[in-house]
């Protein structure tokens, strides 16, 4: 059986296909393992410490991911993992377990960066002003 799911954070996109396997998670073809910085490592591994090892020795997650930052990333692809679980197993239990732990394993962040306006450095910060 095979499983495509995406997640999202910012504008960071990862694109998982979970398959029958033997427990590899490849993030851009390469280990999980390699993944630096350690912080990111662990918590794009977070679902599979929620689940349980059970689910991680049966199956391959191959993600792609692309855009935004290490931090933005790591989030997006957890979601995909996540996600790419509950869809594979079916499991209404492991869906209960990821939303009871954090929302954002299943769900995007749909917050996004404001757009910068005139009349300032960003979105809301303004230039200023001196009256002498």
């Amino acid at each position: 059986m095979v499983t495509n799911t995406s997640g999202k954070k910012k504008t960071a996109i990862a694109r998982a296909t979970v398959t029958d396997g033997e427990g590899r998670v490849r993030i851009n073809s390469q280990p999980v393992e390699l993944v630096e910085p350690e912080t990111a490592q662990l918590k794009m591994l977070e679902p599979f410490r929620i689940a349980g090892d059970e689910y991680r020795d049966d199956v391959d997650v191959d993600i792609a991911v692309e855009g935004g930052g290490i931090s933005g990333q790591a989030d997006a692809v957890r979601t995909a993992i996540a996600r790419g679980l509950v869809e594979y197993t079916n499991d209404a239990e492991l869906r209960d377990a990821f939303v009871e732990f954090d929302r954002s394993l299943l769900v995007n962040d749909s917050r996004r960066s404001e757009p910068k306006k005139w009349g300032g450095p960003g979105a809301r910060a303004r230039y200023q002003k001196s009256y002498r």
